[in-house]
């Protein structure tokens, strides 16, 4: 066989293959209902750092994303379906009121830490979620806030 064919064939065996997986779906991050565990309705959160957590953190670390567009192409909506369900697991401002009282300390100091040393969020989110992107007072109020909810808890 030519190495055309060889070509040819393997393209269209691709092509194929990219068909058939748009008919896996994955299962959305929407709640139904907000939680009731939800960190804002057991601690203050100021109206700005909550638009500040919901634009910049809550895709990843919440029970509710808000899917782009792109999201209903295979293989992303697996990618996304993995990265909201890694950063769920290691915090859900959803789900904070189940955590522990040394769980909570720890993820606030994470969140705290993954902010200010601009680890969070991922510059891969903010390269397409521009509005997302945490200016230095930003920041600084995000880490104000959580010394202000370590207070309310210890």
């Amino acid at each position: 066989m030519k190495t055309s064919s060889l070509i040819k064939a393997g393209a269209g065996f691709i092509i194929v293959l990219l068909i058939i997986i748009q008919f896996f779906d994955t299962e959305k991050n929407i709640a139904a209902n907000p939680s009731e565990n939800a960190i804002e309705k057991h601690h203050p959160v100021p109206d700005h750092v909550q638009k500040l957590l919901k634009t910049s953190c809550y895709d990843c670390h919440s029970n509710t994303t808000v899917y782009p567009a792109y999201n209903n192409i295979q293989p992303v909506k697996w990618w996304l379906a993995d990265h909201v369900n890694s950063g769920k697991r290691h915090l859900n401002f959803d789900e904070f009121n189940t955590y522990p009282k040394e769980k909570k300390l720890k993820k606030l100091d994470e969140i705290a830490e993954t902010v200010r040393s601009g680890e969070m969020p991922l510059t891969s989110y903010t390269v397409i979620h521009h509005n997302a992107k945490l200016s230095d007072a930003e920041k600084a109020e995000i880490e104000q806030w959580v010394n202000e909810v370590k207070k309310h808890i210890e």
